[in-house]
């Protein structure tokens, strides 16, 4: 199973684990988990409410400026990607939309896989899964298959967004610190822990700084979006063919109303507000992992081994937190230097509700952990961070 981290806020994550094992009742199946857009120019301050004033996003002028001309110009060197099928490129894109300069140009990377059917090919069909953060390549090339008769017609188009995996990728903690962050106890009893997680906290937001302070600024939903428009003209696309799931319906839609003479068949799965701002989201966000766990609960109770009993969803839902309060204060062994904590067990189990093939897995790693192992919710977490067994994780 992979997540591809498509939640990428450590504070969302645990906002969600009050709900996770409170046992509160809901009715449907596991749900979209996508995470807040990032705040776009003009937007509202992220923290006030959404309202019915947030101003519409403003068409840019049809016409290309000249001085971005050579980016719609440029030619795409295809190469094999190593995977089957699949060719890759890179393409430039500026730093700054509204000061391009080659000296900084990004390098974007790109993936597609022709049409089956050039006879009746109609485009290129660009797709991104969302996160924000997660990678369009792996998800094209990995997760999203397309049905034969759309990839008869369509060339399978992705790039990874500016700042992500293969794209300039944004760098703010080493291994060693990701391990030590990873860990840190995001539901806080004493001041000393409070204390500790504001100073995790900052110190991942200065390592953001540190390592990628120039490419910061311009990480942006807009940027991305118009990331794409060049891609699309790139491509030779009059206009643009889009598939977006969870955040990636955001970017579609942002593209939508930047270009909306050049935006074309756009299927946006799993579309989200984008009058929202990110605590309203993160919320929104919550109550799906809460819907997604009470459906895994009312599913595990009906088993007679499930490991959080077999009395009720909202009783599983206090053995979980049991479990927690017990790893918060004896974090079980896992065979290596990291032990299992609340933290990660946490995050093992959020892994796991993406989906709802990985709910057997997880009632085995919960009884084990049960028992004191806890390599097995460790595994989950780390496919979550997309940690590798020799201990890198992935942008």
């Amino acid at each position: 199973m992979a997540t591809s981290r498509l939640l990428r806020s450590t504070a969302a994550v645990f906002a969600a684990t009050a709900l996770l094992i409170s046992g509160c009742s809901a009715q449907n199946s596991a749900t979209d988990t996508s995470t807040p857009p990032d705040r776009t120019n003009g937007a509202k301050d992220e923290n006030t409410a959404p309202d019915s004033s947030v101003p519409a996003l403003q068409p840019l002028p049809a016409a290309i400026p000249a001085d971005l001309r050579p980016y719609y110009d440029q030619k795409l060197s295809w190469r094999d990607c190593g995977v089957s099928g699949f060719e890759c490129a890179t393409m430039k894109a500026p730093l700054d939309y509204a000061a391009p300069s080659a000296s900084t140009d990004l390098k974007l990377a790109v993936a597609r896989k022709k049409a089956t059917g050039p006879g009746s090919r109609l485009g290129s069909l660009m797709v991104n899964p969302g996160g924000p953060g997660g990678s369009a390549i792996d998800y094209l090339q990995q997760y999203a298959p397309q049905p034969a008769a759309v990839r008869a017609r369509y060339d399978m188009v992705a790039m990874d967004p500016r700042g992500v995996a293969r794209s300039e990728p944004v760098e703010c903690l080493s291994n060693q610190q990701m391990d030590s962050y990873t860990q840190t106890d995001q539901t806080p009893d004493t001041p000393a822990e409070v204390n500790k997680l504001t100073t995790a906290y900052r110190d991942f937001a200065q390592g953001c700084e540190s390592h990628s302070g120039k490419l910061l600024p311009h990480v942006s939903t807009v940027e991305a979006a118009r990331d794409m428009d060049v891609l699309r003209g790139v491509l030779g696309d009059k206009k643009l063919t889009y598939v977006g799931a969870s955040y990636g319906t955001f970017l579609g839609a942002t593209y939508a109303g930047l270009y909306p003479s050049r935006s074309g068949r756009l299927v946006l799965d799993g579309a989200m507000n984008p009058a929202l701002n990110s605590r309203t989201t993160s919320l929104d966000q919550t109550a799906g992992f809460n819907t997604a766990f009470t459906s895994f609960a009312a599913d595990c109770v009906k088993k007679s081994d499930c490991p959080l009993g077999t009395k009720s969803a909202d009783d599983a839902g206090r053995q979980l937190s049991a479990l927690f309060k017990k790893l918060d204060a004896h974090p079980a062994a896992t065979g290596e230097s990291r032990p299992l904590t609340e933290s990660l067990a946490t995050t093992g189990v959020i892994a796991a509700m993406y989906d709802q093939k990985a709910w057997p897995v997880l009632r085995e790693y919960l009884a084990q952990a049960e028992k004191g192992n806890g390599r097995g919710l460790l595994t989950l977490s780390d496919s979550y961070y997309e940690r590798s067994p020799d201990g890198a994780y992935a942008n």
